[in-house]
């Protein structure tokens, strides 16, 4: 290796030193406040848990809901509306 090369190769070197300096306090504040939201999930969980045995509740999952509505749309209001039609007048 020449000293131009070895040169380059240090300055490559500290360049990614200093980026790995800039971006672990990040990575390690964004590592910590996954593991404190996963601590308060599951301590919810156990307290929800306890509440519901200490009243005698049977324990079950959530249930899921739709997110679509249950009301009919206007085109289907429509469409009854003229099936209905065509029916009184056959």
């Amino acid at each position: 290796m020449t000293g131009n090369q070895m040169e380059a190769l240090i300055g490559m070197l500290v360049t990614f030193g200093l980026l790995v300096l800039m971006v672990l306090p990040s990575v390690i504040g964004i590592v910590h406040d996954k593991r404190v939201d996963r601590q308060l999930r599951q301590a919810r969980e156990d307290r929800e848990a306890g509440e519901d045995r200490a009243e005698g509740k049977e324990i079950r999952s959530p249930q899921k809901s739709s997110s679509r509505s249950t009301v009919p749309s206007t085109a289907t209001w429509y469409a009854e509306g003229r099936r209905s039609k065509k029916l009184v007048n056959s």
